[in-house]
């Protein structure tokens, strides 16, 4: 008989290794759940990803804007932007078009382009797959049903991406969109002057602009700083010979049909 006792199937031995497996499967899970928040580090994305990034037409400078619609401010950018005679696509939050369709109306009849940025501004990385495919379910429907365009793109809040979002993003046919330049306008030291000047060195052609038409997750009255830095922005796109407008026309992907109705 050999000495020392041997670890039996089911005994202290295989019960611990069974653990050990099991641990490597939840932390594989979790690590895959959380892999593509590394597109969250802006210059990152710009190289490897820069589709996701927003990098398209090389004379088109996409100009967004994120956490509409909200009748304390988005008409102010509804109306800088018709002066201008510039078209914009705003991702917005389907709790915010639930409380208000006729402003949300209102944006798509401009003419501009509405996307999804889920219901709420929870980040999707505490979410599971399906609380992600119903987040942005809810909320592409909704705008569709309440103006008769249907999202094309979506951008997750914070624009931390999770393997939820994406396979929601794929079942739901919305390309995901985040930004290579953007205004830090939701700071509540944020002014129209640092706007423009933080999204100076990376406003080129094949730009994605991220700004903020809502204070409703940011410093009260944040959105002062955006509206403010509006007319700079075209001009100095105009002056660069660059067009400013929506994703749609950013040679991102196709644009979509309208839903009858």
């Amino acid at each position: 008989m050999t000495g020392g006792a041997q670890a039996r199937p089911g005994g202290a031995a295989g019960g611990s290794s069974g653990l050990a497996v099991g641990g490597l499967v939840v932390t594989a899970a979790v690590l895959a759940h959380g892999l593509p928040s590394l597109m969250t580090l802006r210059r990152l994305r710009t190289v490897v990803a820069p589709r996701l990034a927003g990098v398209g037409r090389v004379d088109h400078v996409a100009l967004t804007f994120d956490d509409g619609p909200d009748p304390a401010s988005t008409p102010r950018f509804l109306e800088v932007l018709d002066e201008l005679a510039v078209r914009a696509t705003f991702f917005v939050l389907g709790s915010m078009v639930r409380r208000s369709p006729g402003l949300t109306r209102e944006m798509a009849a401009a003419g501009h382009e509405l996307a999804v940025h889920g219901w709420d501004h929870r980040p999707m990385l505490l979410r599971g797959p399906m609380s992600s495919y119903d987040q942005l379910a809810r909320t592409r429907d909704l705008v569709a049903e309440t103006t008769g365009q249907v999202p094309a793109h979506v951008r997750p809040p914070h624009g931390v991406l999770s393997s939820g979002v994406l396979a929601a993003a794929r079942r739901l046919d919305l390309a995901p969109v985040l930004w290579t330049a953007w205004g830090r306008d939701w700071t509540a030291t944020a002014t129209p002057r640092t706007v423009l000047a933080t999204l100076a060195p990376d406003l080129r052609g094949g730009a994605t602009v991220l700004l903020h038409d809502s204070d409703c997750t940011s410093a009260p009255g944040a959105w002062r700083s955006a509206l403010g830095a509006l007319p700079e922005l075209a001009a100095r796109c105009d002056d660069a010979g660059l067009v400013l407008g929506p994703l749609a026309e950013h040679g991102l992907r196709p644009r979509r049909a309208h839903v009858s109705g």
